[in-house]
């Protein structure tokens, strides 16, 4: 069996992952469904990543960061173990990691020894807040990185405490961060001929992503409070209740806050001292939305869509999951794909959300079980059939 290829945008890339739970599999899960050669390492020892992510290996979890790779087991507290990875470090493009920053300097795979190996090694870390500094120790968790990020400050209602968003986030975004460094170091590659460490964590992305809210601090000394459903900036933004549920209303700007008053049958509030510039509307934020709401609750969810859509105001309904995937515009997008090889369990996720119309990803194999083909990538690494045997005799793979 040959690598699964995804796509043939990266094909030519071979990547060792040697991350565990959701922020490194989420970075080398960009590089595969792209068609990168992508080789899970797994020591036989470890505690599973489906017990890490609370649930089975074939759970919906694991299955979503694991597609389109193949697995092996190796040792690597073992000197035979380091040896075997130094091999295939010699014929690979990539090594992405998120051990602890200490750990892997202890077991020899770091940065540093691996470049003498592999000068064009492209050495891709994730840690929880940083290679060194006071906190480079530290364990890393998704919601610890909300909270110090401060995202869980300006998240939820105000007075109701901090809040946690409904996504790990921080997890997330190191990991579509960390896969974005890559493939920069890997065009710059093609430059220097040399490889380079690449680093982010989840306190670093968390800050990143705060974006906007961190300028205001930034730049005007403002702290950002905690705004609800409410935008922070632009009013009327919000949640409005209908008569049969909820919508959600953006009226950015002067214009659309006209066509607004005038959709719901207001145009009095366009020249009302309370609500006539930015400030008075955000002044008046509470007073505004109770009059909006007034209107919204005569009539359903779906026709405020309708109205307010074709009057220019953005609008849209509030889907839960389920609903999601029955919206018109989702299944138009087709954003779910069957998995193949996986039998009657009927496995399908999401795909990439973003398209490339030449060389296009898409769901290829399975994720892989526990060191499913570690002889086949042996093989193809250069490693005989009496080595092959002789690290299985040894307990290295």
């Amino acid at each position: 069996m040959s690598a699964p290829q995804a796509s043939s945008a990266l094909s030519r890339f071979t990547v060792l992952d040697l991350t565990r739970v959701r922020a490194g599999p989420t970075a080398v899960r960009q590089l595969a469904d792209w068609g990168a050669n992508v080789v899970k390492l797994e020591a036989p020892t470890d505690v599973p990543d489906d017990e890490q992510l609370g649930g089975a290996r074939h759970g919906g979890d694991f299955q979503n960061l694991h597609r389109n790779k193949r697995a092996m087991t190796i040792d690597l507290k073992s000197e035979a173990g380091k040896q075997t990875f130094y091999r295939m470090v010699e014929k690979a493009d990539v090594v992405v990691e998120n051990f602890r920053p200490d750990v892997k300097a202890r077991l020899g795979i770091d940065y540093e020894t691996l470049r003498k190996i592999n000068p064009r090694i492209v050495y891709a870390s994730i840690s929880g807040f940083g290679q060194d500094g006071p906190y480079a120790k530290r364990p890393g968790f998704d919601q610890i990185a909300q909270g110090l990020g401060g995202l869980m400050s300006i998240t939820g209602e105000p007075g109701r405490g901090p809040m946690r968003v409904g996504i790990p986030i921080a997890d997330l975004t190191a990991g579509l961060f960390c896969a974005m460094g890559i493939l920069t170091a890997l065009l710059e590659r093609e430059v220097s001929g040399e490889g380079q460490w690449v680093q982010t964590s989840l306190l670093q992305s968390q800050i990143f992503m705060l974006d906007f809210q961190t300028a205001r601090w930034l730049l005007q000394k403002e702290v950002p409070p905690q705004a609800g459903n409410n935008h922070p900036t632009i009013i009327p933004t919000g949640v409005f209740q209908t008569s049969d549920g909820y919508v959600n209303i953006a009226a950015t700007g002067l214009v659309i806050w006209e066509r607004l008053a005038n959709a719901i049958g207001k145009p009095e509030l366009v020249s009302d001292p309370d609500y006539a510039s930015p400030k008075m509307r955000s002044k008046n934020r509470d007073a505004l939305n109770a009059i909006i709401e007034a209107v919204t609750r005569t009539r359903t969810s779906a026709e405020w869509v309708e109205i307010l859509n074709k009057a220019g105001v953005p609008c849209g309904p509030i889907h839960t999951i389920d609903k999601v995937f029955d919206d018109p515009q989702v299944k138009h997008l087709d954003l779910v794909q069957k998995v193949p090889g996986t039998g009657e369990r009927d496995v399908r996720l999401v795909k990439q959300p973003f398209t490339l119309s030449r060389t296009p990803s898409k769901f290829v194999a399975p994720p892989p079980e526990v060191g499913e083909h570690t002889d086949e990538l042996l093989h193809e690494f250069g490693f005989s059939d009496a080595e092959i045997a002789t690290l299985k005799q040894d307990k290295v793979v």
